[in-house]
């Protein structure tokens, strides 16, 4: 027969009292606190913007481009040109053709500067650290903006410069200097923000350069074979205000005889990309990421 074991000792039941609040002094977190605002969003856009390859990339080749074909140009002109056959051309004009090619890279930089980020899904992890879009969408568009114009301006300016000590032409005036580097250099930078107004609304890379090079350059090359008489003026129309054609009236060298002059293809861009802009801030704040 088995013994019988002892029963066990009963312990007593815990009493837990909740400690007094004194006891446990409050917690301060030694990361300051701040309330965001614009400065922080477009901090982290300029960092962005500087910091991918594909900045680089684009925007090298575009001065590339504008430089290189805007010198040879103007090389080629002056070792051809017969003595006193450019005594009343405007020499910034001849620049003209190396932002035409160049207006292609900042238009795929627009486009990827808010389109990538739908692609590779880092879209998700700005908006958490950000959840206001519309302060995401503006953060871009300034940044871009101004890194665009920068460089525009310091590749037309350069181009420019050369262009007038190696061609025996006159002396362009001031409005046409102004015209020639600023003027050009705000609708380039336009031109692309448009650009990437249309990758945040069509958040697909390819999808919205192939519409801006549609936009760029379709309406030139329909005119170009518009032959019957009934659309005449629909082809005079895409010529005065096709993008080729607004960025030469900068230069006083108009493709057509009639429609923009002077600083109107500047607010004629300036008005397109407004609106296109209002139509993609309402989009982002009622579509999903």
């Amino acid at each position: 027969m088995s013994t019988p074991q002892p029963p066990m000792p009963q312990t007593a039941a815990p009493n837990w009292q909740a400690a007094p609040g004194s006891s446990y002094p409050s917690y301060t977190s030694p990361i300051p606190v701040v309330r965001t605002h614009l400065g922080h969003a477009l901090a982290s856009e300029w960092t962005k913007i500087r910091s991918v390859r594909s900045t680089m990339w684009t925007l090298g080749v575009f001065v590339l481009l504008v430089v290189g074909i805007g010198l040879s140009v103007a090389a080629l002109i002056a070792g051809n040109a017969s003595e006193g056959s450019l005594s009343k051309e405007n020499p910034l004009s001849f620049g003209f053709f190396g932002l035409l090619l160049g207006s292609m890279c900042i238009i795929t930089l627009g486009v990827l500067t808010t389109a990538s980020e739908y692609g590779t899904g880092m879209i998700r992890t700005t908006v958490t650290a950000c959840p206001s879009r519309g302060r995401v969408l503006v953060a871009k568009s300034i940044v871009f903006f101004a890194v665009a114009f920068v460089v525009t301006l310091g590749s037309a300016l350069l181009v420019a410069l050369a262009d007038v000590s190696m061609l025996d032409a006159r002396e362009p005036s001031g409005q046409e200097w102004l015209k020639g580097t600023l003027g050009i250099s705000l609708y380039m930078a336009l031109l692309g923000l448009l650009s990437l107004v249309v990758g945040s609304i069509i958040r697909h890379s390819a999808g919205a350069i192939t519409i801006m090079i549609g936009v760029l350059l379709a309406p030139l090359v329909i005119a170009l074979f518009m032959f019957s008489e009934s659309l005449q003026d629909l082809q005079q129309a895409l010529f005065e205000y096709s993008i080729p054609n607004q960025l030469s009236v900068f230069y006083s060298q108009s493709l057509s005889n009639s429609g923009p002059s002077g600083w109107d293809p500047l607010w004629i861009m300036l008005g397109v990309t407004a609106a296109a802009f209002a139509g993609a801030y309402a989009l982002l704040e009622k579509r999903d990421v």
